[in-house]
């Protein structure tokens, strides 16, 4: 689905981590050559302004450091910037055992958002299990199909913002 991905550990104060893997991970970001470190951000924010800032932006002291950069980025991004994201979003996608009935609503949902519009739904689902995912974009698309077009651009780009915090706290803690 789009948002999905892996679950970062629950973070909170320190992080939930061990000082030493948190630091030796944001240092290993820090010190990656930028055109690698670029391409890892932007599979945290398909955006790539939104990436090449962040890059450029290394070093980070702290993690802290590294997400309000991140959210001062994406407060930053222009339409076309959360537009060049939201094409970059994953598309919409069940486990090949879910009932055909779930396949058919959710794709009928997202068609149905993205036809009002015009781009693909997006929400960051870290606060809820994986066996409630397709519930809670369901829910989501119902909720987020009647608001008015502005409204819904602002939460589509706090959503981003949510799933590129999301995404930088896997990426330091788990993929360098």
């Amino acid at each position: 689905m789009p948002g999905q991905h892996r679950r970062p550990p629950q973070v909170s104060g320190d992080f939930g981590l061990p000082h030493a893997d948190l630091a030796a991970g944001l240092a290993r970001f820090n010190e990656a050559p930028f055109l690698a470190a670029e391409a890892a951000l932007l599979e945290c924010c398909g955006s790539r302004r939104w990436a090449h800032r962040m890059a450029a932006h290394r070093p980070f002291p702290d993690l802290a450091s590294l997400l309000a950069a991140s959210d001062e980025a994406g407060y930053d991004l222009a339409p076309r910037d959360i537009a060049e994201a939201l094409a970059a979003e994953p598309a919409p996608c069940l486990h090949h055992d879910a009932p055909r009935a779930a396949h058919l609503a959710l794709r009928a949902a997202h068609a149905a958002y993205e036809s009002r519009f015009g781009h693909s739904f997006v929400i960051c689902l870290d606060a809820c299990p994986p066996s409630q995912h397709v519930d809670q974009v369901l829910a989501g698309i119902r909720v987020r199909l009647t608001h008015e077009v502005d409204e819904e651009r602002a939460l589509t780009a706090e959503e981003l913002r949510r799933l590129a915090r999301s995404r930088l706290v896997e990426l330091v803690t788990e993929g360098w």
